[in-house]
C-alpha cells in the first residue's frame, strides 16, 4: 500500500469501543467511509477480551464500590444510579441491532445470570442492609432481595455456603435480572456487522505518528507483516486501544493532551478447571475491596459463559507492570512522561505510594495465598481445582483538577480536540457495559453538526436517550421488557 488513502473516520484498535462507535456512525450517516486500524492480528484481542475484562455486566447491581458510605453513615447511590442508566442504554442499542438484524445469536454473548453483593462481619452486613435499603425503593433497582437467613442464602449460592464458619454474621442482595456478558463475542459480532457494510478493518496495522491537515489529519501506518510504511488520510480520528491510547494521544499534539498521564494496573484471575465445580455455582458474587485497593479489584466470585460454556472466575488480583496493554512494553509508562505532564505525575507518584505498595505485594503473592482469599467466599475450595491466568491491563487517568494537582481517577472520560477532529478513550471502569453511552458522547461532541438530525436518529435506536428512566417508571417498564425480549432474557415481572 504506497499510496495515500483517505477515509472519513478512522478508527484506531478493534475493541469494544471502536466496534460500537463504527455501528453507531453507520446507523446514523450510513455513507461515512470508515477505516479501522488494529496492531494485533485480529480484533477483540486486548481489553474487550472476554477473558481480559474484568468486569463482564457492570450495572451497579452488585458493585459495592459504586454505593459509598458516607460519614454519617449514610449510603451515597447516585453513582450506582448513574451506571445503571448508562448501562440500560446499551440494552436498548444491542435491542436495536438484533431486532433489525445487524447482529445475530443474542445468547452467544449476553446471558441471564443474578447479581449478588456478599459481606461478613457486623459492621459490612450493616453497610449492605443500609445499602439495600436505600437502593430497593430506587425505580432501578426494585427488585433487589436481601437476606441474612443462611438456608436462604445456600439457595442464592450453595458452593460458598459449604462448611462456613457458622459465628460469624453474613448477608447477601440479589438481583435475578443481572446479566453475564462476553464482550469479545460481540465486539467480534459487531465487527462482522461493519465489514458487511463495507468497512476496511485491517489488523497488524500500526499508527506510529499523526499530522494535522487542514481537512484533519495524516496518519502514518505501519503494516506489521510487510514492515511497509503509508500515509492515510482521514477527516476524523478516534483512539479506542485501551491502555495505548495515551501514547496514541499524546502523539497527536492537541493541547488536550497535555497534563494528562496514566497509571498501569495488572490483573490476575483464579479460574476454576474442575467443571463439577463450575457448575455449583450461577451468579456474579461481588464482595467489598480490601483497604487500599483500587476499584477495579474488588473481589467477586464470577460465572461466565466463554464459547458457550461456563467458567468459574475468582478475583482480580490487582498487580503492576509498566505496560499499557497485555501486548505491550515494559517502556509504556517511563516513555509516557512528557515535559507537559512531568509535575501532574510527579504529584501523583507522591500521593499514591500506599496504592504503589498494595500493588506490589499483590505481585508477591503465592498461589496459596491467592487461594486463602478464595475460600473466603467458598470456604472448600481446593488448590488443586483452580489455575492462575493473566486478565487485561487497565491505565488509571492521571490529570489536574481544579482542586487537585496529579489526581488519580477511577473513572472512563472522553478527551477530544477543540475543532471535534480527534477524540480518545481513556481509563478504565467501568469501562465495556458503559460503551454505548461513551460512544454517543463521542457523537455528540464530534459530530453534532456533521449528521444532520442526530439526536433524532439516535433516539430511534435507544428510546431512553436524553431522559432519565427513573424519572419514567412506564417507559422503564416497556423498555426493559422489549429488551429482554428482542435479547432472549427472561421477562421476570
Amino acid at each position: 500500500m504506497n499510496a495515500q488513502v483517505k477515509t472519513d473516520v478512522v478508527l484506531i484498535g478493534a475493541g469494544i469501543m471502536s466496534a460500537t462507535l463504527g455501528t453507531l456512525l453507520k446507523e446514523v450517516a450510513p455513507e461515512t467511509s470508515i477505516t479501522v486500524f488494529e496492531q494485533l492480528n485480529d480484533v477483540a484481542k486486548e481489553s474487550s477480551h472476554e477473558l481480559n475484562n474484568a468486569g463482564t455486566g457492570h450495572a451497579a447491581l452488585c458493585e459495592l464500590n459504586y454505593t459509598a458510605e458516607q460519614a454519617d453513615g449514610s449510603v451515597d447511590i447516585k453513582r450506582a444510579i448513574n451506571i445503571n442508566e448508562k448501562f440500560k442504554l446499551s440494552l436498548q442499542l444491542w435491542s436495536y441491532l438484533v431486532k433489525q438484524g445487524r447482529i445475530e445469536k443474542p445468547e452467544e454473548f449476553i446471558q441471564q445470570l443474578p447479581h449478588m453483593s456478599f459481606v461478613q462481619g457486623e459492621k459490612d452486613v450493616q453497610f449492605l442492609k443500609k445499602r439495600y435499603e436505600a437502593m430497593v425503593q430506587h425505580p432501578l433497582f426494585k427488585n433487589m432481595e436481601y437476606s441474612e437467613d443462611r438456608e436462604v442464602l445456600a439457595q442464592w449460592f450453595p458452593l460458598m455456603m459449604e462448611n462456613r464458619a457458622a459465628n460469624t454474621p453474613i448477608a447477601a442482595t440479589k438481583v435475578d435480572t443481572g446479566t453475564d456478558i462476553n464482550f469479545g463475542e460481540l465486539t467480534r459480532k459487531l465487527f462482522k456487522h461493519l465489514q458487511n457494510e463495507q468497512v476496511n478493518i485491517h489488523c497488524n496495522h500500526q499508527v506510529k505518528a499523526f499530522q494535522k491537515t487542514a481537512e484533519g489529519w495524516a496518519l502514518t501506518v505501519v503494516n506489521k507483516l510487510t514492515g511497509e510504511t503509508f500515509v492515510h488520510h482521514a477527516k476524523f480520528v478516534f483512539i479506542g486501544g485501551g491502555g495505548g491510547s495515551l501514547p496514541l494521544l499524546q502523539k497527536t499534539g492537541i493541547p488536550e493532551s497535555h497534563s494528562i498521564g496514566g497509571f498501569p494496573v495488572s490483573g490476575i484471575f483464579l479460574a476454576c478447571k474442575n467443571p463439577e465445580i463450575a457448575n455449583q455455582h450461577f451468579a456474579k458474587v461481588y464482595g467489598k475491596a480490601a483497604l487500599g485497593a483500587p476499584p477495579m479489584s474488588v473481589p467477586h466470585l464470577d460465572t461466565r459463559f466463554v464459547d458457550g460454556k461456563r467458567t468459574l472466575l475468582f478475583g482480580p488480583f490487582a498487580g503492576f507492570t509498566p505496560k499499557f496493554l497485555k501486548s505491550g512494553s515494559i517502556f509504556d509508562l517511563p516513555t509516557s512522561v512528557r515535559p507537559h505532564n512531568l509535575t501532574t505525575m510527579l504529584a501523583a507518584s507522591k500521593k499514591n505510594m500506599d496504592l504503589t505498595k498494595y500493588l506490589l505485594e499483590q505481585v508477591k503473592l503465592t498461589k496459596e495465598q491467592r487461594m486463602d482469599e478464595l475460600r473466603q467466599f467458598y470456604p472448600n475450595a481446593k488448590s488443586e481445582d483452580w489455575e492462575l491466568i493473566e486478565a487485561g491491563q487497565r491505565v488509571q487517568i492521571i490529570k489536574d483538577t481544579p482542586t487537585e494537582k496529579g489526581s488519580l481517577q477511577f473513572g472512563t472520560e472522553v478527551i477530544s480536540a477543540a475543532d471535534g477532529s480527534v477524540a480518545a478513550l481513556l481509563g478504565a471502569s467501568p469501562g465495556a457495559s458503559t460503551s454505548v453511552q461513551v460512544m454517543l458522547e463521542v457523537l455528540q461532541k464530534c459530530f453534532t453538526d456533521k449528521i444532520p438530525n442526530l439526536d433524532e436518529k439516535l433516539q430511534e435506536m435507544i428510546p431512553s436517550l436524553g431522559k432519565n428512566l427513573a424519572e419514567h417508571p412506564e417507559m422503564l417498564d416497556h423498555i426493559q421488557r422489549g429488551v429482554r425480549e428482542s435479547l432472549g432474557l427472561k421477562v421476570l415481572w
